[in-house]
């Protein structure tokens, strides 16, 4: 790396931000913007305007365009649209050749192929969608209860959703039938997260008494206009028969979104989008359909071919000198010579590619492995990069408790007794000063003991966990008197983050337990069997955006009011009170590879959250700028709080993490791990797992705001050699923004980059660039919804089903359980997959060459004539059953044994280069084929006697002969239906003889003559094969494993 080049800047062209939504089109919605709207509850008749019906429709056709699209989808190709036209040509008496279908049938083939599949997607497509258009839900009318279909649902119907049934559309919460006034619901189909979430219903409508009474009230939902933000929620509800009117704000935990299931109770809600307006909807994006290098590849060979076929044709004319109607005489030497563009090419390879997916699906190595994207699995073998997320890819997403860090004391997990130790004594002192507490004492220094016993108090209150019990039998008085008695063994924790449920289990393991939570209160058991009852005044949820949560709590015994907030060290360090050991033992976790939680604390006074509540509820009525004002009305809060500890949680790595990012090493691919945590631990997962080796430097890019900061560090890294990335988000965006083309050029010398605090859409972002500047193939692997944009944007997106959930897994192009796995799916069946296809590729090409040739050997010699060799049934049995499944056996080929492909990745790092299939191996090909097509058809012209219907039979036996043959001396790894294939064409060939009277002497072909004459041709082909390809191996000794 010199330092010499100066950076320039990058120009960036101007982008707008339009509001238009990819998920609604204009006629559903009658051509209108979306705007906010009043949705009355039980009265879909008082609609402002006509809303989409709720019906799912992924379906590409319907009945009357599917035809019509299949077929248009076909030939907007040229090459298949080439092939229509020369068919049509035969119904011209000037230019047919033969039989129609010695065409149409070839092309009839390919479509119904075509068809069918295209068929069978759309029918399960059909299927699938019918299924949940049909489910059944109850509806709440003034006639009572009702049954409605979800296809029949409208905005502003009163639906009841019963526990574990989907919700069928966009609702706000009315009504629960829990008795701790929330529900649970899942959400893993919608952003793939596993954990449960909380829903509260609307406060006034809660309290009434029965169902039913919401029809007898005058009320409203304002809600803004849809959007596909499924994480938040702006609207309100209103009570117009009630004195004073009720307003109540609405927000997301106020929301029941389509696609999430409800897991707890059952729950009442007025609908308020559907169909295309649904978040669900509007958030599904219809990826780019991949096609694969491979066949970009084979598309640029098939032009060559088709340019040869253009001047081999005029090049007949020309030497015909142009007489007659030359142009007559040109377009049936295009239809003479049209096999040099096979038509079965794309046949074959579909076909293989469907092998290669049920091979992969079927390996017992890697259990589980499904294959999404069947059209690309030779780009398995090619890759160069591989991205990778951190949690739960790399890690396993199990949180486990391993450090309390006070400041002067910290507790690793072979001293937790020790502050069990504590907490027990905090709860076995005398009533009187357990109604005081030590913490109220001002200006004295507290004691070890008080300060554990804050500490891990609130850790056991600042959090969304919920306590749920669950029945060991079928009786449901099981669960009821399980919760009733707080029974441990009956009891899980559910929660939005894993980090909170490994807390809340960490303080029941040294003995502060979690026993109930329902909306208002909160109840926490002490060593000693204590109930300590809290209610829950507030609660602020973690968002990515404020990176921290907060809830504030009144001890019923004490009557004290406590703020408890807990987040990132980033955003806490300027909400706590001034300290020095902070940022230095948060750094210093991190690097054990800890994920960091600073917690804190703030006492109130009664008249402090009166005047706090007061502003909070005004600024969640406002409709616009809710989040700014309610942030602002938050912060007034979060100033000189108490710190009270940090927390350090471990997320273990992956089985075989560290073997196969060696193996990706070995095997010439780079590894890049984007993520969102914060750098020292993504710098210590890096090195835990060897992404980073241990005599590797490290380049820790320093923090930059503006151009001339990143100008001078990168300049710094520039003169550095051999040393490993690691850049927070931030930083590279401003890289990006003012010197893309440098920073991407050092990133891609690096051995290995780990980017943190990473965006998704900085990881999709990162994905793009490397494409552009490298022209390499990228391969993006994830488990989270956070990886979809990634998984998506790269060539090849692996999906890991993990904690996560399954968004990951359905929107990428292979699915596997483990991060180990992925060794396998590149090293060998990447590695097979293209090897065999492009075998597959170049044996049919060499069979259209071959008979090609031969068709151009016979036009010369009989005065350049536009007259065909073979006619009929032989020109179609040649490409199919005479040949076919010998040379389409060859996906069953392998030139390795999988352990020693696993054992020797190098092995894969020839095929990033693309010989199996570059313009050397095509070219070598081509030759080959031009030699034996030649000297077959000139051979049986010097060998037959008398009649020109012994030189069709000679030279066509020879052929067939000699493509058996070339491919079984190819094989290198003979399996069982390779040698049932070749027998298998060679026994069609011989018994299609008898009914071949037209086009061959029958009795001649029984003759010792004619036996000697073919065998002679065949074996004479065989050995110049061989003999040619010694030459090439000493010409072309790296070239020369891909041509055999």
């Amino acid at each position: 790396m010199s330092d010499s080049i100066p950076l320039q800047p990058v120009r960036h062209k101007k982008i707008h931000d339009s509001k238009q939504r990819s998920g609604c089109c204009g006629w559903c919605c009658g051509g209108r913007d979306f705007k906010p709207r009043t949705v009355w509850l039980g009265h879909p008749e008082k609609r402002e305007h006509k809303y989409p019906r709720n019906v799912i429709n992924n379906q590409k056709y319907n009945f009357f365009t599917f035809l019509p699209g299949v077929l248009f989808n076909q030939f907007k190709y040229f090459f298949n649209l080439y092939f229509l036209l020369l068919a049509c040509s035969q119904f011209v008496p000037d230019l047919r050749l033969g039989a129609l279908y010695t065409y149409w049938a070839p092309l009839g083939f390919v479509l119904a192929v075509t068809v069918i599949r295209e068929a069978v997607e759309e029918i399960r497509c059909y299927v699938r969608d019918k299924e949940v258009n049909s489910q059944i839900y109850s509806k709440l009318t003034a006639r009572g209860t009702v049954v409605v279909k979800s296809s029949n649902i409208q905005v502003g119907d009163l639906i009841i959703v019963d526990k574990n049934q989907r919700v069928p559309a966009d609702m706000i919460f009315l009504r629960t039938s829990d008795k701790s006034g929330s529900c649970f619901i899942r959400t893993d189909q919608l952003d793939g997260e596993t954990d449960w979430k909380m829903r509260l219903p609307v406060g006034c409508t809660q309290r009434l008494p029965i169902a039913a009474d919401l029809l007898q009230t005058r009320s409203y939902v304002y809600a803004e206009e849809p959007n596909l933000d499924i994480h938040s929620f702006i609207g309100t509800f209103t009570r117009e028969d009630s004195d004073p009117p009720v307003n109540e704000s609405l927000s997301i935990e106020n929301t029941l979104w389509a696609s999430t299931v409800i897991a707890s109770g059952t729950a009442v809600g007025v609908v308020i989008y559907t169909g295309k307006e649904m978040r669900s909807v509007m958030n599904t994006s219809h990826p780019k359909n991949k096609m694969g290098l491979f066949d970009l590849e084979v598309n640029c060979l098939m032009k060559i071919l088709f340019v040869a076929l253009v001047v081999l044709s005029l090049v007949m004319i020309s030497l015909q000198h142009f007489r007659g109607r030359w142009y007559l005489h040109l377009f049936r030497f295009f239809l003479l010579f049209s096999q040099i563009v096979p038509i079965s090419l794309r046949v074959n390879l579909d076909m293989g590619k469907m092998v290669y997916s049920l091979m992969i699906r079927k390996d017992s190595k890697i259990p589980g492995t499904l294959v999404r994207a069947s059209t690309i699995p030779e780009q398995l073998g090619r890759i160069s990069y591989v991205l990778t997320d951190k949690t739960g890819t790399l890690t396993k997403n199990e949180m486990q408790f391993r450090r309390l860090h006070l400041g002067t004391v910290s507790y690793g997990m072979d001293s937790m007794d020790e502050v069990e130790s504590h907490v027990f004594s905090a709860y076995t002192q005398t009533p009187a000063s357990q109604d005081k507490p030590p913490s109220t004492a001002p200006k004295i220094r507290k004691t070890v003991s008080v300060r554990v016993h804050e500490a891990v108090k609130a850790i056991a209150l600042c959090h969304n966990v919920t306590p749920v019990y669950e029945s060991h039998g079928p009786d449901s008085t099981d669960r009821a008197e399980a919760e009733q008695n707080y029974e441990d063994a009956c009891r899980i924790y559910q929660a939005a983050s894993p980090d909170e449920v490994s807390l809340v289990q960490w303080t029941e393991c040294v003995g502060l337990t979690l026993v109930g939570r329902d909306q208002s209160s909160m109840q926490l058991r002490t060593p000693g069997g204590h109930i300590l009852n809290f209610s829950i005044l507030q609660v602020f949820p973690f968002t990515y955006e404020s990176k921290r949560m907060g809830i504030i709590v009144k001890d019923e015994s004490t009557g004290e009011i406590t703020f408890y907030m807990k987040g990132a060290d980033v955003v806490m360090m300027g909400i706590v009170q001034y300290n020095d050991w902070l940022e230095e033992e948060c750094g210093n976790m991190a690097r054990e590879g800890l994920r960091v939680l600073v917690v804190a604390k703030k006492s109130l006074t009664e008249e402090q959250y009166q005047d706090f509540e007061t502003r909070y509820n005004q600024a969640k009525l406002s409709v616009h700028d809710r989040s700014l004002k309610v942030a602002t009305v938050i912060e007034s809060l979060e100033m000189e709080m108490e710190l009270l500890c940090l927390t350090g949680v471990e997320d273990q790595l992956q089985v075989d993490v560290r073997p196969t990012l060696e193996m990706l090493r070995n095997a010439g691919i780079k590894v890049w791990m984007l993520t969102g945590d914060k750098l020292e631990t993504a710098t210590c997962t890096a090195k835990n797992a060897h992404l980073v080796t241990r005599n590797q430097d490290i380049h820790i890019f320093r923090t930059i705001t503006n151009r001339g900061e990143a100008h001078l560090e990168l300049n710094a890294f520039r003169r550095k050699h051999d040393c490993a990335l690691i850049i927070s988000g931030d930083s590279l965006e401003v890289c990006l923004k003012f010197y893309e083309y440098e920073f991407m050029e050092l990133a891609c010398q690096c051995p290995a980059v780990v980017c943190c605090r990473c965006a998704p859409t900085q990881k999709a972002q990162i994905i793009r660039l490397l494409q552009q500047r490298t022209r390499k193939l990228t391969c993006a692997v994830g488990d989270g919804g956070n990886d979809v944009s990634m998984i998506q944007a790269a060539d090849c997106g692996v999906g890991i089903e993990g904690k996560e959930g399954k968004q990951a897994s359905l929107a990428s192009d292979f699915s596997i359980t483990q991060f180990k796995h992925l060794g396998r799916l590149l090293m060998v069946h990447g590695r097979n997959s293209y090897k065999r296809s492009a075998a597959l590729s170049q044996f049919v090409i060499h069979r259209s060459l071959c008979i090609s040739t031969m068709q151009a050997v016979f036009s010369s010699v009989f005065y350049f004539a536009s007259i065909p060799l073979y006619q009929g049934f032989l020109v179609i049995g040649y490409s199919t059953i005479y040949t076919m499944f010998p040379v389409f056996s060859l996906v069953l080929d392998k030139d390795v044994k999988s352990e020693v492909a696993m054992l020797y990745p190098e092995l894969y790092k020839d095929l990033t280069k693309g010989r199996p299939l570059c313009f050397k191996t095509f070219l070598i090909w081509v030759l080959i084929s031009i030699y034996q097509g030649g000297i077959i058809m000139y051979g049986a012209l010097l060998l037959f006697d008398s009649e020109f219907v012994h030189a069709v039979a000679i030279s066509f036996t020879s052929l067939i002969l000699t493509e058996l043959l070339m491919v079984a001396l190819t094989i290198q790894t003979w399996h069982w239906l390779m040698i049932v294939a070749e027998l298998l064409s060679l026994s069609c060939y011989i018994a299609s003889l008898v009914f071949l009277h037209e086009f061959i002497d029958v009795y001649f072909i029984i003759t010792l003559s004619f036996l000697w004459k073919v065998t002679k041709r065949a074996l004479w082909n065989q050995t110049d094969y061989f003999l040619t390809k010694t030459v090439l191996h000493k010409l072309f000794p790296t070239v020369t494993p891909f041509v055999a």
